[in-house]
């Protein structure tokens, strides 16, 4: 998994009194919006560009991304996944194959409580694996660490 918890761990975090993944996922609303898509694009898709730029995401990457997300019918299908997450609100059951989680440490988007508390949540060999300085893009920007990561776990659990 890269970023996205568990959304058992998830809901619980979303739900903890101080607030922090609460705030930290606040644009999940935004996207459930009918116009989050003409938002997102406007202006060269300004908003995305910034927050891709802001967590660290190199320029290439970003033209990457934009090459295919950058038109309405793409982004409406990628919001439809914070769509369809809104109505995940019961709990799920446990996994049980083996998972390799990398997570970044400076993630804006997914806190560490639900990060950590996804490990709960698998009843299967389960690797965390925390990126210093790394934001919610971990692919992007760190490749070769990702890459190493999910080659030695596809490794030890081959299908």
């Amino acid at each position: 998994m890269l970023s996205r918890p568990h959304p058992n761990a998830f809901n619980r975090a979303l739900a903890m009194p101080d607030g922090e993944q609460a705030q930290r996922s606040r644009h999940h609303k935004a996207f459930l919006e009918p116009d989050a898509a003409s938002l997102l694009l406007a202006d060269d898709a300004r908003r995305l560009r910034e927050r891709l730029k802001g967590n660290g995401v190199p320029a290439a990457a970003i033209k990457r991304h934009l090459s295919v997300i950058g038109n309405a019918p793409a982004m409406e299908a990628a919001l439809t996944w914070y769509r369809a997450r809104g109505a995940i609100r019961a709990p799920l059951g446990l996994i049980d194959v083996p998972v390799l989680y990398i997570w970044g440490d400076a993630d804006d988007s997914v806190g560490r409580a639900a990060a950590q508390g996804t490990g709960e949540f698998v009843r299967a060999p389960y690797r965390f694996e925390v990126l210093p300085g790394v934001g919610h893009f971990a692919a992007d920007q760190a490749p070769e660490r990702v890459t190493a990561l999910l080659l030695a776990h596809l490794a030890k659990y081959p299908v």
